[in-house]
């Protein structure tokens, strides 16, 4: 494993790990974990096979142990994003209310969006990194998608129960 190919794939995982845990110290925590557990477990990459795959694998189980370690600390970041999304503040703009729309969307709808949209990950790859059957990919990037969009679009039925609070600025 070359430095630099690690080095390349730096901007990837920032951005999943910002998304994944909403939070930008969190973010370079889980960055810097994730390399740690890389540099640790390099015998196990196999030359030739996709360095990028196998950073976001390790990423993901990372984040999934260490939300599986804290259950008290999942229910606070829940609890937080709800309260920040309930302000009468209105958002600055599009990308603040799409970062808030993401917050909302469940882990594991939100992981598969990220991986396939915006990390540009094919569906194979983001079945082997979640390890997921395909078909559960394209399931649940279906129903992220729809969900997103209704978060966005700011539909009473995006949240049963519960007002919208999130609005589209033109």
């Amino acid at each position: 494993m070359d430095r630099t190919q690690v080095i390349e794939q730096l901007p990837g995982l920032r951005r999943y790990a910002r998304v994944l845990t909403g939070d930008a110290w969190a973010a370079d925590d889980l960055v810097q974990d994730t390399l740690e557990r890389a540099c640790s477990k390099w015998r196990l990459w196999r030359s030739g096979s996709d360095l990028r795959a196998w950073l976001f694998t390790l990423m993901h189980n990372l984040y999934l142990n260490q939300r599986r370690a804290m259950p008290s600390l999942q229910r606070l970041e829940i609890e937080d994003v709800q309260d920040s999304l309930q302000t009468n503040a209105p958002p600055s703009d599009d990308a603040l209310d799409l970062e808030r729309c993401l917050q909302r969307l469940p882990a594991e709808q939100r992981a598969v969006l990220l991986l396939v949209t915006l990390e540009d990950l094919s569906y194979e790859d983001t079945a082997r990194i979640l390890a997921i059957p395909v078909g559960t990919v394209m399931s649940r990037l279906s129903r992220a998608r729809s969900r997103l969009r209704a978060l966005m679009e700011h539909t009473p039925s995006a949240v049963p129960g519960q007002p919208p609070v999130l609005r589209r600025l033109k």
